[in-house]
This record gives C-alpha cells, sequence and structure tokens, in this order.
C-alpha cells in the first residue's frame, strides 16, 4: 500500500473512532436525559394528585376524593400525552382502572414501596404490577403515598407509552447520523491533503537521496517546520554537505596522490638512473681509478635519497594509523634543541641562514623524545629550504597559563600566501610545487607528519605566514597533568 494510502487510512482510523464515541456519548446522554425528564414529569403528576386526593375516609380506609371517575376524566385528559394511571390502596390492591382483592405486587416490590422508594422503569412490557398495560412498551413510575405521619396510604403507577420518547431518539439518531457521514466526508478530503502534503516532504527526501546516490552531493532540502520530517531533513543536508566536503577533500587527496607519485617516480628516477650509470661505469671500468671513491659517495647520497623517500611514506602511515605508540616524559629542552641546531647548522649555512636558539636550562616539555626531535627537525629544515640569507629563530618557554610549554619556529623566508598555510598539513602538498626536486629530497610529507604527530601528543600548532616577510610555526606541548585529564575525559 502506498504511503500516501496508508497515511489516509490512519487520518481516517482515528478520526471516525473519535466521532462514533462522541456521537455514542451524545445519544446516551441524550436518551438518558430523554428517560430522567419522562420520570421527572410522571413524578410531578403524582405529586400533584398526592396535593389533591391526600384525604382517607375514615369509614372505609380508603381515598375519599380519587374516584374512579375522577380518574378517568383525568386519564380523558391526559390521553394525549400518552400517559396512564393505576391506582393503589395501601394494602397493595388495585383501585383503578378496576378493583381487585388481591395484593398486585410481590413481597420484594411491596417492601422497596414501603420504605418510601420511588421505583422507575424504562421500556418494560413485563409489568406484574400493571396487568392491563402488558401489551405496551410503557416507561413508568411507581411511587408511594404518605401522610403527614409518614404513613402509607396509597401507591400510584404512571406510565407513559415508549413510543413518545422513542420519536424524539430516533430525531436525533438521524440528526447524529446525518453529521457522522458529513464528518466522515470531510475527514477524507482534509486526510488526503494531509496525506499529501506529508508525502510530497518525504518525496523530497526520496528524490534528493537519489541525487545523492548519483553523486551530487550539493543539494539541499528546504526546511519550514520544526518537526522531525524537518529534523530529518537537516541531518539530511548536514549529511550531503558532509558528503560533499569529504568528496572534494578525496578529489584533492587524490589530485595530491596523482602529484606525488609524478614527483615521487621522478625523485627515484634520477637517482636511479645516476646509480645505475655509475653500475655500468664501474663494472666495464669506465670510471677512472680517481674517481670511483667520488661515485662510489654520489651512489650513497642518491641511496640516501631514495631510502629517506620510502621511510617518510611508511611513518606517516604508521603514525596515521597509531602504529607508533609514544613513550612521552618529562625532559629539559635545551640539549635536544641544541643538538638539532647543530646536526642543521651545515645545511643552513649553505645557503647563508643563520640558526638562532632562545631557551633556558630549567624548560621542559612532556613529549615523547624521539618524535619530538623529529617535530623540530622537520620544521627547521622546512624553514631552511624556505629561506635565503635569512635568519631562523627557535624560541621555547613555559607558558604558566595553558599549563604547557611553548615552542616557535620563525624565519624570515619566502613565506605563504592564506591558500598555502591551509593546506600546509595536507598530505603530498607542496607550498612551491616548482621545487620537484631539492638538495633534501622534498616529498610532501614533512608537515604532514608533524601534524600527525602533533595531533598524537594532544597538542596545538599553528601557523602564521605573510609572502616575502617570513613564517612562524607555533606548537605546544601541554603539562602531563593536562593530558592525564584530557584522556580521562575522553
Amino acid at each position: 500500500m502506498k504511503l500516501i494510502y496508508q497515511y489516509m487510512l490512519g487520518f481516517l482510523v482515528i478520526v471516525i473512532t473519535c466521532l462514533s464515541v462522541i456521537a455514542l456519548a451524545i445519544y446516551h446522554y441524550s436518551e438518558n436525559q430523554a428517560y430522567q425528564q419522562t420520570w421527572t414529569q410522571l413524578e410531578g403528576y403524582s405529586d400533584n394528585l398526592q396535593t389533591m386526593a391526600l384525604k382517607i375516609n375514615p369509614q372505609t380506609g380508603n381515598i375519599q376524593n380519587i374516584t374512579p371517575e375522577t380518574f378517568a376524566s383525568l386519564q380523558r385528559v391526559m390521553a394525549n400525552n400518552k400517559v396512564m394511571f393505576v391506582m393503589f390502596d395501601k394494602r397493595g390492591h388495585e383501585l383503578y382502572p378496576s378493583v381487585t382483592n388481591e395484593p398486585s405486587f410481590d413481597k420484594h416490590t411491596w417492601k422497596i414501596l414501603q420504605s418510601g422508594t420511588v421505583i422507575r422503569e424504562r421500556n418494560s412490557h413485563l409489568n406484574q404490577q400493571a396487568p392491563l398495560f402488558r401489551k405496551h412498551q410503557m416507561t413508568y413510575i411507581i411511587k408511594p403515598w404518605f401522610d403527614k405521619d409518614d404513613k402509607l396510604v396509597a401507591v400510584l403507577w404512571v406510565g407513559a407509552e415508549v413510543s413518545a420518547i422513542e420519536t424524539n431518539m430516533n430525531a436525533i439518531k438521524n440528526n447524529l447520523i446525518l453529521a457522522f457521514l458529513v464528518s466522515i466526508i470531510i475527514a477524507v478530503i482534509m486526510s488526503w491533503f494531509l496525506a499529501n502534503w506529508q508525502v510530497k516532504r518525504i518525496d523530497r527526501l526520496r528524490r534528493a537521496t537519489k541525487q545523492v546516490a548519483a553523486g551530487d552531493f550539493a543539494v539541499q532540502i528546504e526546511q519550514k517546520g520544526h518537526d522531525e520530517i524537518d529534523d530529518l531533513a537537516s541531518d539530511f543536508n548536514e549529511m550531503a554537505t558532509s558528503l560533499q566536503k569529504s568528496n572534494q577533500e578525496i578529489e584533492r587527496q587524490e589530485q595530491r596522490r596523482k602529484e606525488f607519485m609524478a614527483d615521487a617516480a621522478h625523485e627515484m628516477r634520477t637517482p636511479l638512473t645516476t646509480i645505475n650509470g655509475l653500475l655500468e661505469g664501474l663494472a666495464y671500468d669506465a670510471i677512472p681509478k680517481e674517481s670511483r671513491s667520488k661515485s662510489i659517495q654520489l651512489m650513497r647520497n642518491e641511496t640516501k635519497r631514495l631510502i629517506r623517500l620510502v621511510n617518510e611514506n611508511l611513518d606517516y602511515e604508521k603514525i596515521r594509523t597509531n602504529q607508533i605508540p609514544l613513550k612521552q616524559r618529562v625532559f629539559a629542552l635545551k640539549a635536544p634543541l641544541e643538538n638539532i641546531v647543530s646536526q642543521l647548522t651545515k645545511k643552513a649555512a649553505a645557503v647563508h641562514d643563520q640558526l638562532v636558539l632562545d631557551v633556558s636550562e630549567t624548560t621542559t616539555v612532556y613529549a615523547d623524545y624521539d618524535r619530538f626531535i623529529q617535530i623540530i627537525f622537520n620544521i627547521t629544515q622546512n624553514a631552511i629550504q624556505f629561506t635565503k640569507d635569512g635568519t631562523i629563530t627557535i624560541k621555547a618557554a613555559h607558558d604558566d597559563q595553558v599549563s604547557g610549554t611553548r615552542i616557535s619556529i620563525a624565519d624570515n623566508g619566502i613565506g605563504m600566501s592564506q591558500d598555502q598555510v591551509q593546506n600546509i598539513w595536507e598530505r603530498y602538498y607542496k607550498a612551491d610545487p616548482s621545487r620537484k626536486s631539492t638538495k633534501y629530497g622534498e616529498s610532501g610529507l614533512g608537515l604532514a607528519i608533524v601534524h600527525q604527530l602533533m595531533q598524537q601528543h594532544h597538542g596545538q600548532i599553528s601557523v602564521q605566514s605573510k609572502l616575502n616577510v617570513g613564517t612562524t610555526f607555533t606548537l605546544l606541548f601541554y603539562d602531563k597533568k593536562v593530558i592525564q585529564q584530557h584522556k580521562t575525559t575522553h
């Protein structure tokens, strides 16, 4: 069954159920009110007769001024209202419309009447107290009369034919049925519009889902309300936006991968060609003896370039997949930073750069020692590659406000644009694509590895740069207690 018909059926079931309950309640209430009104009216007739007739003949013990002729006259007056009377004396013998010498009530009923209780009955034609009317469905009361001394002196049966009440109830029933049918017609029309409106909203989601399945992640669904379908549409829009970003990221990464593979192939081909040529030269004695040591050194350098390229890829994948566990500890900063400066001084001097270190003896950091060296080394080496005739300054100090050690590496080299700054943490990205091969074998993985390692340390890294002015990398390594709190809460 289509959803629109399911919605319509659901609406109609609810409406019909509610209307049925309301109609039955109104009908039963009206019926009860009709009988209650009839009983009240019949009791009123009885009370009026009691006021007029409560005079007892002391000789006979019967009612003195209500005679069969009087009841006959009253019966004729009430004939149009279809009201009938039966009168009984204090012993339960019928006085009107006929006279009997036998009690007309059973012991249980007579006991109820003696207690002063008014008996009420609806739609009964098995009236043992009024044999004359057994052939008629009557609504009646049986009311005992008491004198001023609370002694039972008479019993009056007053009844009305049910047809009068049924006529009113039939009119009410017909009106309710008409209202019910009209309401159902209106409900069908309204349920169709409501169901169609809901289905259209869901259909928009279905069409949008098909677009996403077809690869169109730019689709967005309009939201106008705050119900569950709108919440679903909001979640769908967020999903589509996320998929679009992921797809764009995949495309960027794929482009970077292609560029990296081209760069890697170029970088590998050059040293492999060099090594192969030198090996052939050595194999055929084409290289003079005095040049052989230089050739061997050249092959070693080219081999190191290849090993570095492979190792950087392996390191990045291991770090990205958390295959390299960190062994964090607290250690003094000055000695390892001085060691890094010492290692890179020769490379800096080759491009006329100066390395400046600003760190106190007491400054410490909580980090994995080997990975810390790798982070600082990569950033510093990156600064040397993009700085000529300049200065690279490494500063380190503890920041008590954030409970961590802050390290900055600043240069006054070529700098970067904002677009380049946003992309430098991405794998295979090179801020200067023209640098296909450098003296240090730039592969576009160094800063990506740095970023992954900082994330593993639960630290922070940021960069500020301006073209032709310089670049500053700022790293924040949190203290041990902060890292432990972070791990506890997560």
